[in-house]
């Protein structure tokens, strides 16, 4: 499946999802994905910065959600196995897995940024869902390992043009998957869900919560068992996985 959404290459920018949301502001955009050579001031979740090296892919698809904001609340999932799809296209025997909600990681290495944004209300609801993915370059100085798909393969055989096409199909086949419902979705997540069974801590805006990962719950919260025995629905947050990187 593809979606016939035309692809703006912007050069170099500040950030996909800026252009994005200045397109929306402007009340002049149709869908359609929004691509940089280069990004100055690129941005992850919870506004970490992610770093832009050129002949990596800075992406935003960018459209209007007619599902509104429970359609749009499983972007971050639909995006990582997007994501997902593409590593295992070029590096097959890659093992990639995916830490809740939206990071990709190879080896406990992350393998890209992603970052959902979203605005309007009801059949006017807006998504930008933008999407970094190492392809040539490991970026320095991302403040944890980090890997990339020409490290996967060993060569550099992969462009961010080769890159952004399989995310183009990728995307759109797990669009339509959130669009039927978070069932199918939540499930193959969870099959690539790393720590699942495993204690993790998850920092929120409140003290770090420590329990065992045993669940996502069908809004997209991540269900923990506390050492009292009682459950916790965690609803945003960083997570980490005790004693691992």
């Amino acid at each position: 499946m593809s979606l016939a959404w035309p692809v703006y290459q912007l050069g170099a920018t500040d950030s996909t999802n800026s252009e994005a949301k200045r397109r929306v502001s402007a009340g002049r955009f149709a869908d359609s994905w929004l691509v940089a050579e280069s990004q100055s001031a690129g941005r992850g979740r919870l506004q970490k910065n992610w770093i832009s090296p050129a002949g990596n892919l800075f992406s935003t698809a960018l459209f209007r959600e007619p599902g509104g904001l429970v359609v749009a609340s499983r972007m971050p999932f639909a995006s990582a196995l997007a994501v997902n799809d593409v590593a295992l296209l070029f590096a097959p025997e890659a093992d990639v897995r995916l830490k809740w909600p939206n990071d990709v990681r190879i080896n406990r290495a992350k393998l890209s940024g992603i970052l959902i944004e979203t605005g309007g209300s009801g059949a006017d609801t807006w998504v930008a869902a933008g999407i970094g993915i190492n392809v040539l370059h490991v970026p320095d100085g991302a403040g944890q390992p980090a890997t990339s798909i020409a490290t996967l393969r060993k060569d550099s055989a992969v462009t961010a043009d080769m890159a952004l096409e399989a995310l183009r199909e990728a995307f759109a086949e797990r669009l339509l998957q959130a669009r039927q419902g978070f069932d199918g979705l939540r499930k193959d997540w969870l099959d690539r869900a790393e720590g699942l069974g495993g204690t993790v801590r998850v920092t929120t805006s409140g003290a770090p919560v420590e329990g065992v990962f045993e669940d996502v719950d069908m809004s997209g919260g991540l269900v923990l068992r506390l050492p009292d025995g009682s459950r916790q629905t965690i609803r945003a947050g960083d997570v980490d996985l005790i004693g691992r990187a």
